[in-house]
């Protein structure tokens, strides 16, 4: 991690390499590539960095799927920032698009990740 991305961000991080996730790119008529499984390596109710086996160039909006102990959210919009290699894939950071773009803000979505940042804050 650079101290570039640190620097923007609003809020810590925290490890959450047990939540499950499945991305997938939103293209246009509905149509998209087969859903993959990445690894979360970090996350907030603002953003979070995966590590996933192909690239995704930055720009592109993804529909994230959660799921974990106690934990269940489907469909939530991210934006990709950056991508590099990582490890034996790409490292993926991530922001959400409800909480930077006024039209696509979810008070639901909202409290999901709140719930979620929560649940691993108290997990470190």
């Amino acid at each position: 991690m650079t101290n570039d991305s640190a620097d923007r961000r609003i809020k810590d991080r925290y490890p959450a390499m047990c939540l499950r996730v499945r991305l997938r790119e939103r293209r246009f008529f509905g149509r998209g590539r087969k859903p993959v499984a990445v690894t979360c390596l970090d996350m907030n109710r603002y953003g979070m960095a995966v590590l996933c086996p192909r690239p995704v160039d930055p720009g592109t909006t993804l529909h994230l799927d959660f799921d974990g102990k106690y934990i269940s959210e489907s469909r939530v919009t991210a934006e990709v920032i950056s991508c590099q290699p990582f490890q034996t894939g790409y490292r993926l950071s991530l922001h959400f698009s409800y909480c930077f773009d006024r039209k696509r803000y979810s008070r639901a979505v909202d409290n999901a990740l709140s719930r979620i940042e929560g649940f691993y804050n108290r997990c470190v």
